[in-house]
């Protein structure tokens, strides 16, 4: 009992023992009092009235106490087994995840890759696991003993895995350099595009057209400037015998090249979307039409008319007003496509929900 309340306290095997004990002790202090009684009475020579009676009822509470404490038994056997085990295994776990961490720590001390980043973060978080695990007494502290030898033995492990990828980042940084200057040097060429195609957007269509990108060419290129001096970082970094600290700049690299590349593609794909809308307007909408017919025939199929039917027939209206909109010299095709794509996306969202109330059924 005391090793499973050590050893497994949320398990609260005290707890659940503390009744059968109860009756254990009610039991015993019931017998005394009882065979005290019957000895006065026998040394007085006056018989207890309702002895026979009280003599059975005790019978039956101390049996009730002994299948109580048989019944615990058997319910608990294996937990308080493995608890007393466990207990009694402490100091030898202890013992054993020290003895592997000192190992570790001795190579990595003379692995030559010590000002590793991860090596040196691995070293300390053992070093702390180490003086916590050297602060508990399993004797008295079997559970905070048994989680800090575990501690141990995870950031044992943890230091083991950085060590045995340590002297292959030397390659992964040189790899990793050469493939962001390939890429640094893609995303600028396209960036180049980027000018002329925004120009394009402002003859060619309404400015309202073009408005939300009024900046991408000016935060591309700071995106652009950030990847370039992330992978000089690294290239020095490399040169330092420092690979892990060039594998995170050229990780830097990465992302300042991707957002760079999103602001780049946002306006060359809207030149090209804008002037795929101009040549046939009709076509975008067509397809939205569509969609909405394909929508209200599975409102009919399902016997959905009543519930959304006036909604899908609402977004038809919806489409002739956006339709009727497209006017004047400069028409507004960005809104045109933004507002047929909202009404897309409603009726995506109907036909889902129609598609789950019929589930549901």
């Amino acid at each position: 009992m005391v090793a499973s309340t050590a050893v497994f306290p949320d398990r609260r095997v005290g707890a659940l023992w503390e009744p059968v004990r109860a009756r254990c002790y009610a039991a015993a202090g019931a017998y005394l009092s009882f065979t005290e009684q019957l000895d006065a009475a026998e040394a007085a020579g006056t018989p207890i009235a309702d002895g026979p009676a009280r003599a059975d009822a005790l019978v039956r509470q101390l049996n009730d106490a002994a299948r109580g404490v048989d019944e615990f038994y058997h319910a608990h056997r294996e937990g308080l087994a493995e608890a007393a085990t466990v207990r009694n295994t402490v100091p030898q776990l202890l013992t054993h995840v020290r003895a592997e961490a000192e190992q570790v720590l001795a190579a990595a001390a003379s692995s030559g890759f010590a000002h590793y980043p991860s090596i040196e973060g691995g070293v300390r978080a053992l070093n702390e696991a180490l003086i916590t695990a050297s602060s508990v007494d399993p004797g008295t502290a079997v559970a905070r003993a048994r989680e800090a030898a575990n501690l141990v033995q995870e950031t044992t492990a943890e230091l083991s895995n950085a060590l045995a990828q340590a002297p292959s980042r030397v390659s992964a940084a040189k790899n990793a350099i050469a493939s962001v200057t390939t890429r640094l040097a893609a995303v600028r060429n396209r960036a180049d595009a980027l000018g002329p195609a925004y120009s394009s957007l402002l003859r060619e269509f309404s400015a309202a057209s073009s408005a939300d990108l009024t900046n991408n060419e000016r935060e591309s290129r700071r995106g652009i400037d950030a990847a370039d001096e992330a992978l000089v970082g690294a290239r020095v970094a490399a040169a330092d015998r420092n690979p892990e600290s060039a594998l995170d700049l050229t990780a830097t690299a990465r992302e300042h090249l991707a957002q760079a590349e999103q602001l780049v593609d946002a306006v060359t794909a809207r030149l090209e979307l804008l002037r795929e809308v101009r040549t046939d307007p009709d076509a975008r909408a067509r397809t939205v039409r569509f969609r909405l017919r394909d929508a209200q025939m599975l409102a009919v199929d399902r016997g959905l008319v009543a519930e959304w039917g006036s909604v899908l027939d609402a977004q038809a209206e919806r489409l002739d007003r956006i339709t009727a909109g497209l006017t004047g010299r400069h028409p507004d095709y960005w809104a045109y496509v933004t507002e047929l794509d909202t009404v897309a996306q409603f009726i995506a969202g109907v036909v889902e929900r129609i598609r789950k109330n019929v589930a549901e059924k």
